[in-house]
């Protein structure tokens, strides 16, 4: 179902009164996000949307872009559509999947503890001690994520590699009956997470992968809704990447785009005991990260890159081989294909509860990209030569 963008200017005169500045951190100024930009980031971050559960987060997108958009739709996959002249061409999209990493629960047990399955990539070694809450139709409910402890651990299973099936959940429940008064199979579990400032530029939450590529994409657009755009634009917050760039596959044959960009996270290699020579050079700080390889046009590319260099954003480059795993896979696969470009933001300790990204690198991203579609005409031509 379509919603109209909302200024009562058919979505073509948006405010930009907004005071600047996110809430004060020590040494911070340089780098505030304005204050509404920052308060959407820490909402989506804070809004738990396991892959398949992400209907709470794309209520806050919604929300936040009528007051951007020229309309905004909601497909039967759940990913939600925001567009700026969608009669234009080219038809440009940008995609940053809502989705998060999380657990299901599998099994209540005699004594009320929630075994569960992953819901993407989880690292069991990660889990044990951590605070989760259970989404359940009663709302939610707090939980911790136990296993024996190391004075109880035989010794040969001291060294032993963790597995889900030796942790659970516990939610204080008496008994089996008493956990089903409230948790049913098949409730989603996340980590408990809070966005919390480290130092000047740096914040750390679960499920920067990928809020990071939700807010670019949608603060690209507002940023695009100032400019007189000379192609269709449709930044996508789209769903179920984790399970196998589900929600970008549906997204992108619906839209039928010409150019399609993808804004996930990258590994960051600025930390200990990370091989440089096998994972490149990508650090925090040092702006968003443009991928090179077969998964991207590189004409697009070439767009970019110049654009970067003629605004002075600073930039990073990442080799990409093959196929990336993200939205710009699928997108460049979608139909007969369409020209495809990957930005990341640098991220640490990823599918962790504690990632770690830059603020500026997210404002860089979010510069870069609508000073790139400001640059995308009828007249460009995506074919290789």
């Amino acid at each position: 179902m379509a919603e109209a963008g909302g200024d009562g200017n058919g979505g073509a005169v948006r405010s930009r009164t907004l005071r600047e500045g996110c809430p004060p951190q020590p040494g911070m100024e340089e780098n505030a996000l304005r204050t509404e930009s920052y308060e959407f980031l820490k909402r989506i971050v804070e809004t738990a949307s396991p892959s398949g559960f992400e209907q709470p987060v794309q209520r806050i997108v919604r929300t936040r872009m009528k007051r951007y958009a020229d309309s905004i739709e909601t497909d039967v996959h759940g990913n939600v559509v925001v567009a700026q002249n969608p009669g234009g061409a080219p038809r440009v999209m940008l995609a940053g999947h809502c989705d998060q990493i999380g657990l299901m629960v599998k099994h209540i047990d005699e004594y009320g503890f929630l075994f569960f399955a992953a819901i993407g990539g989880i690292d069991p070694g990660v889990l044990p001690g951590t605070a989760v809450i259970v989404h359940t139709q009663h709302g939610p409910v707090d939980g911790v994520v136990g296993r024996k402890p190391v004075h109880m651990l035989k010794p040969e299973e001291r060294g032993a590699k963790v597995e889900l099936r030796d942790l659970w959940v516990d939610i204080g429940a008496k008994d089996r009956k008493d956990a089903q008064r409230v948790v049913s199979v098949g409730d989603p579990i996340t980590f408990r997470t809070q966005l919390v400032h480290l130092g000047q530029d740096l914040v750390t939450a679960a499920a920067f992968d990928n809020k990071c590529g939700v807010w670019v994409v949608m603060e690209a657009l507002r940023l695009c809704s100032i400019k007189k755009l000379r192609c269709a634009l449709f930044a996508v917050s789209t769903v179920q990447e984790e399970l196998g760039l589900r929600g970008a596959r549906t997204s992108c044959f619906g839209l039928d785009p010409q150019v399609g960009i993808a804004v996930d996270v990258a590994h960051a290699s600025d930390y200990p005991d990370v091989d440089k020579r096998i994972n490149g050079e990508v650090s925090l700080t040092k702006g968003p990260v443009i991928s090179r390889g077969a998964n991207i046009n590189p004409v697009l590319e070439g767009v970019l890159v110049e654009t970067a260099r003629r605004k002075r954003l600073a930039f990073q480059l990442e080799a990409e081989p093959g196929g990336t795993g993200t939205d710009a896979n699928a997108m460049q696969l979608s139909r007969s294909g369409l020209a495809t470009a990957l930005i990341s933001i640098p991220n640490r300790y990823m599918h962790t509860q504690v990632e770690v990204v830059s603020l500026s690198d997210l404002q860089a991203a979010a510069g870069l990209l609508a000073e790139a579609v400001a640059r995308i005409t009828p007249k460009l031509r995506f074919i290789p030569s």
